[in-house]
């Protein structure tokens, strides 16, 4: 998943679940989507944060994912690469997710919350101590500039497809802030409570000019955040530190969060020498995504005599989707048995035994281990409730919903006896053949004799291993396949463009599904320059799907909505499905201390929200 997306779903909540109130307007701290928020109004701290958790000392970290560089500090535009931990450190929103429940969103910034009793708009009554990093208060001013900014042309286009709903931001009093919105819409109360809030002075030169928000680079961030920068090297490290007139220590969403005086970040060329820079000291704590190294690397005198530690850390988060995407803006994968016959072609078991040290299970559903997904508890035909929606799509549009949605899921290919790699390849072959595409003169081709060939782009070496595996079955069909690596902006700006053939992707999970979606698998994104739609699905169904689940209004009618997506989508194999990880796999130093883990986490988000170091180190 493109990183700049893995932002917005974190500014906006997504990740923790976030929904609608469906109870009375009455103003309040927390709102739930279905029911009650799990934390009533009052209470002191999120349970899965430590009150007592000692401040201080400094946290040193690795790139958090496959940057080796960055050249901004603004992280909502589109060009460039952000620093590390600018959005989760140096910025804040109205509201924020609980990590321990579904559906549930508390005030940050914004002191109480209410609804309208329509439900077309809500409103935020912003805390009076609430400041910026410059010593200025946050007024309504700032939020509906920062609303404002986010929704023109000079921000990531992915913040208008998810805000398409909203109608306005108005000021109605220097702290109060409301958001009009065009239709009924489940989610947007908790959406527009997620947006990402930042000073209208933010590139306010002393002369008084203005730089052009997609211009500003550099200059400091002044967001509400608990850090600010203290220094930076681009390509090699990046330092914040407390910001000692931080506002928001004694706001309950914020006690036991945020522990360290200072946090660092330090970028490596690549897996290798991240993991040798650990063993030798040189940072804290280390999320490892490599099967192979957590079997085989993660030994020594440190580990024996416990100043490093391993340890693998319950993953109650859903799977999912990750997998090689195709390009359908590419002629060769428009065709669904040309893209069924390409999943054939990868041996998920052999990867796990030689590969993967059996460390992992098979995603078979874009909402793998979610209740979201069509395989959920096995009930895997289709019940009553996506019977309704799924059959005036198919009588609608009969050539986008395959008749294979109304039976059960059908699994991901395995060779596992009774199947085997040569009865899936040829199984593979049949499928080709039907499509147009038959082996003669040494390769698959056409009728007009064109090669059947694709180059998969990756943003570095991390897949090779597994990326010859696959190849070498692809060519055994004929298919000839070239494997290109690029640095991380590289990458980046060609997945912005849409130029590559085949590519990894991951769709994190979340337990509410919503706008989120529009950027993802609408149709109207995948026109769009920079979103999130870098399969290109264009699809009414799809598109229809969506709006079910963003107009879901109880549970129930979200998960047949989110259930019935998933089928079209799974049948529709966008995507050959990898794999995914039942832990988060997290080494570290013994001084470091932690409370238990939430729900819903990612391993680098928690580290740096809710860890500690023990006195001995400060």
């Amino acid at each position: 998943m493109p990183f700049r997306a893995q932002v917005l779903l974190i500014a906006l909540g997504l990740l923790c679940g976030l929904g609608f109130y469906s109870g009375e307007s009455a103003a309040a701290q927390g709102i739930a989507q279905y029911g009650k928020p799990k934390y009533a109004e009052g209470f002191a701290h999120f349970e899965y944060a430590n009150p007592n958790a000692p401040k201080g000392g400094t946290l040193t970290l690795p790139n958090p994912d496959r940057r080796t560089s960055f050249d901004k500090f603004n992280p909502f535009t589109l060009r460039g690469v952000t620093a590390p931990g600018i959005g989760a450190l140096m910025f804040e929103s109205l509201a924020v997710g609980s990590a321990d429940e579904v559906s549930s969103v508390y005030g940050l910034i914004a002191e109480d919350i209410q609804v309208a009793p329509d439900k077309m708009s809500v409103s935020f009554r912003i805390r009076p101590e609430a400041q910026f990093s410059d010593g200025s208060p946050i007024l309504a001013s700032d939020v509906k500039h920062s609303f404002d900014t986010l929704m023109s042309k000079l921000a990531n286009p992915q913040y208008r497809t998810i805000y398409a709903d909203v109608k306005q931001a108005v000021v109605v009093s220097e702290r109060v802030i409301r958001f009009d919105f065009k239709t009924r819409n489940s989610e947007l109360p908790l959406m527009v409570g997620g947006l990402p809030i930042f000073s209208k002075n933010w590139g306010v030169k002393p002369d008084g000019s203005v730089t052009a928000f997609d211009k500003i680079t550099f200059e400091h961030p002044i967001g509400s955040g608990p850090y600010v920068i203290e220094s930076f090297r681009a390509g090699k490290s990046m330092i914040y530190k407390r910001n000692p007139n931080y506002w928001g220590n004694k706001v309950n969403v914020r006690v036991g969060f945020y522990n360290f005086d200072r946090i660092v970040y330090k970028l490596y060329s690549d897996d290798a020498v991240r993991l040798e820079a650990f063993k030798a000291g040189e940072f804290d704590a280390l999320v490892e995504y490599r099967a192979k190294n957590w079997a085989k690397s993660y030994v020594g005198p440190k580990f024996n005599n416990g100043t490093l530690i391993k340890k693998a850390f319950a993953n109650h988060n859903g799977a999912g989707m990750q997998g090689f995407a195709m390009n359908l803006r590419r002629p060769i994968f428009q065709d669904v048995r040309v893209r069924k016959a390409l999943g054939y072609a990868l041996d998920f078991q052999w990867l796990n035994r030689q590969l993967f040290f059996d460390q992992y299970g098979r995603i078979n559903s874009y909402y793998t281990n979610s209740d979201l997904s069509a395989n959920y508890r096995g009930e895997t035909v289709p019940t009553e409730a996506e019977l309704k929606l799924l059959k005036p799509l198919q009588a609608k549009y009969p050539q986008h919903v395959p008749e294979a949605v109304f039976g059960a899921m059908p699994p991901p290919p395995s060779t596992e006896a009774p199947s085997s790699l040569r009865n899936n390849l040829r199984k593979a072959r049949e499928l080709l053949a039907e499509a147009g595409w038959t082996y003669r003169d040494g390769a698959l081709r056409n009728s007009k004799g064109e090669i059947f060939r694709f180059e998969i782009v990756e943003d570095g070496p991390f897949f090779m291993r597994i990326l010859s595996a696959y190849v070498r079955n692809l060519e055994k069909l004929g298919i000839k396949v070239e494997i290109r690596t690029s640095d991380y902006a590289l990458h980046q700006k060609r997945m912005d463009d849409y130029d590559f053939d085949m590519t990894t992707i991951r769709f994190p999970d979340t337990q509410s599904p919503g706008n989120e979606l529009y950027d993802r698998f609408g149709s109207a994104a995948a026109k769009e320059r920079g979103s999130d739609n870098v399969i290109g699905v264009q699809s009414p169904v799809v598109d229809a799907l969506i709006d079910a689940i963003v107009k879901a209004e109880t549970r129930e009618q979200l998960q047949a909505a989110t259930r019935s997506l998933d089928r079209v989508l799974w049948n529709s194999y966008f995507v050959v499905p990898h794999w995914y990880n039942p832990t988060h796999r997290i080494a570290f130093r013994k001084e470091m201390g932690y409370p238990n883990p939430p729900l819903y986490y990612s391993a680098e988000s928690w580290i740096l929200s809710t860890w500690w170091l023990q006195e001995a180190r400060k």
